[in-house]
């Protein structure tokens, strides 16, 4: 385990990658799809959460790099709005039929269907823009948190916990079965969620975030691409924060938005700040901001989602 305050084994490899061996499976797996015809592609699954579905991540950045590839090099994605409209299955490959709904000077609109079994599991709209100047510039500010490196992965956290002789089995079990997913991305927690103590917390989340692997800086796209796929993580459960006697007993993301503001790379550290503003109906709303370590906001998202919950006994650890 890597100390506190101290680069890690993971930060001094990332520093220093280009062998292909080394590439992120995003790019070589999840994101690598296979054409099949002019505008028809079919996509693989690389991790399959525990819920048996598929990782909602996954297919809107499929569905976006379908739609990257019927455009042309000087244009960029800004934005994606993606409804959910059936569950994924995991034992079968995606579909990804592209619609080239508009090409104009500086934007052009595709339109994706995500297919398994003949119906559509995803319809997504991705704009892209070419990129211009603008005397317009302004942003918020990014949350002052300490530095990534300064901070513990969920593995370490998990390993932390593990190590002590008094977890209840059935927590040890759970923290178990988080170790043994293949998850493709790396994710170091600001205020990591105490196992010990149920507590109510402010519907707000930060966590730092990369792919896992190297992608290098070359084509902005798939960084879109990679970027979209690590919003959808962990990103519903902000607004469960506030309940600590409620445990999910089912959630979906129903729709998925979102912008892209400047270049980044998705394979170094982002902060992902996220709040979830309301719930309600069996519903809930959330907000999120990808924010590059020198301060520049890269991307805006936001999620409504099904959550359906039931009221859990507090374990004594």
């Amino acid at each position: 385990m890597a100390e506190r305050g101290s680069e890690s084994r993971d930060d001094i490899v990332a520093n220093n990658l280009g062998k292909a061996d080394l590439r992120s499976v995003l790019v070589t797996s999840v994101l690598n799809l296979e054409k099949l015809d002019i505008d028809l592609y079919r996509g693989t699954h690389h991790w399959v959460p525990r819920t048996k579905r598929l990782f909602g991540g996954q297919i809107v950045g499929q569905a976006l790099v379908a739609a990257a590839n019927s455009v042309s090099e000087h244009l960029y994605a800004h934005s994606l709005h993606c409804y959910f409209v059936r569950a994924g299955d995991p034992k079968v490959p995606v579909l990804y039929q592209v619609e080239r709904t508009r090409d104009g000077r500086s934007f052009c609109v595709r339109s994706v269907k995500a297919i398994q079994h003949g119906q559509p599991i995803l319809i997504c709209q991705a704009s892209f823009h070419m990129q211009q100047p603008s005397p317009l510039e302004h942003q918020f500010i990014m949350p002052t948190v300490p530095p990534p490196h300064t901070l513990l992965t969920v593995e370490e956290l998990i390993q932390r916990y593990l190590s002590d002789p008094n977890l209840a089995d059935n927590t040890r079990q759970g923290l178990n079965k988080i170790l043994a997913d293949e998850v493709p991305i790396e994710i170091k927690p600001v205020n990591p969620p105490d196992f010990y103590r149920h507590v109510a917390m402010e519907p707000k989340n930060l966590f730092w975030v990369r792919a896992r692997g190297h992608i290098g800086p070359g084509d902005m796209k798939l960084h879109c691409c990679v970027a979209a796929y690590v919003s959808d993580y962990a990103f519903l459960g902000t607004a469960l924060l506030p309940y600590p006697n409620h445990r999910a007993q089912f959630s979906a993301s129903l729709d998925h938005a979102m912008w892209f503001h400047s270049t980044f790379r998705a394979d170094e550290w982002m902060l992902y700040e996220c709040e979830s503003p309301w719930s309600g109906g069996s519903r809930g709303f959330v907000q999120g901001r990808l924010w590059r370590q020198d301060g520049v906001l890269a991307a805006s998202c936001a999620q409504e989602g099904v959550i359906r919950v039931k009221a859990v006994s507090l374990s004594k650890l």
